[in-house]
């Protein structure tokens, strides 16, 4: 039971690290979120197809393509979207 409490803590620690890291002014640390869900699904994947588990197979898949594309998203939506919005307060488009 002791082994329990450590991993919820374990798991809580990361999950507050990522969201401070995320409030830094480069923004890399909000796609993180995606790379971990995809990395979830991919080690789903993998078990899966080791023990022939048709079903755990095809939801680490999905689940890996998912974090995948969340990764993909938050990284547009957090780093280039501010770096298009700083080019443009240059440029004198965005006044």
């Amino acid at each position: 039971m002791a082994e329990k409490g450590i991993i919820v803590r374990g798991i809580r620690g990361l999950i507050a690290r990522v969201l401070a890291e995320s409030e830094h002014e480069d923004g890399h640390g909000v796609p993180l979120l995606g790379a971990l869900i995809a990395g979830i699904g991919t080690i789903a994947l993998g078990i899966g197809a080791a023990n022939d588990t048709g079903w755990l197979s095809v939801t680490g898949g999905i689940v890996a393509f998912v974090g995948t594309v969340a990764m993909l998203v938050l990284s547009h939506l957090t780093i280039d979207y501010d770096i298009y919005r700083r080019i443009e307060t240059l440029e004198g488009k965005n006044k």
